[in-house]
């Protein structure tokens, strides 16, 4: 018999309370030795998605690594959009080693995990593969992560992906959680976020409010029926 298509998401797709957004040692001595990606589009990325995670009500655990001691403070980007929130540092590589960030994972009990973070090949590889193995769901951000080579990315992203992750992108991740541009209460949020953060899509979603009061799949239409 033919299959029968609903118009409903796939289960695999992302909503702002299925899953719990980790992001790790975003910080400045991690940032130096970047190279995979520029430290501007680096903070760039990292701000939309820790943005559109608060304004989507996404839980979230932030940590760090010898924070006082050696790599220094967290990026601005992410504080802004979390002001309030606990940020827990650690002296393990591997974030699943840290007892009180595993704490917080169980305490949240979600069994999707969206990761992010400095760098690549150490600190995201460590806990991905560890989540998988304890039958985790694992995606990754991979253009808010970066590593000390383009080489050292590559070749984390593809380890990542054999055993299992799913990768996506920092816009890709905020448009995964509106879905809808009919979505009044959050496509403001939506779009604000994208006009600031989102590039050259955001330029574009200045260029066409501004010019001619454009907006996108009918919404205005949808906000005021």
């Amino acid at each position: 018999m033919p299959i029968t298509a609903k118009p409903t998401p796939a289960k695999s797709l992302l909503s702002p309370k299925d899953h719990t957004l980790i992001l790790i040692d975003h910080q400045s001595q991690m940032a130096f030795a970047t190279h995979s990606i520029s430290a501007t589009e680096l903070r760039t990325n990292t701000a939309l998605v820790a943005h559109a995670a608060a304004g989507f009500g996404v839980s979230t655990i932030l940590t760090t690594v010898a924070e006082k001691s050696f790599s220094g403070p967290i990026f601005s980007e992410i504080t802004e959009a979390f002001p309030r929130a606990e940020v827990t540092d650690r002296t393990s590589m591997n974030t699943w080693e840290d007892a009180n960030v595993i704490k917080r994972v169980n305490a949240i009990g979600k069994d999707r995990l969206v990761f992010a973070g400095l760098w690549t090949s150490v600190c995201i590889v460590g806990p991905t593969l560890s989540a998988l193995d304890q039958g985790y769901e694992v995606y990754v951000i991979a253009d808010a992560c970066g590593d000390v080579s383009a080489e050292a990315h590559a070749r984390a992203m593809e380890r990542m992906l054999q055993a299992g992750v799913r990768p996506m992108t920092s816009l890709q991740y905020m448009l995964e959680l509106q879905r809808d541009w009919a979505r009044a209460e959050t496509y403001d949020l939506t779009t604000g976020i994208a006009k600031k953060y989102g590039g050259a899509y955001g330029l574009g979603i200045i260029y066409a409010k501004t010019m001619f009061g454009a907006s996108e799949g009918g919404h205005e239409e949808a906000r005021h029926a």
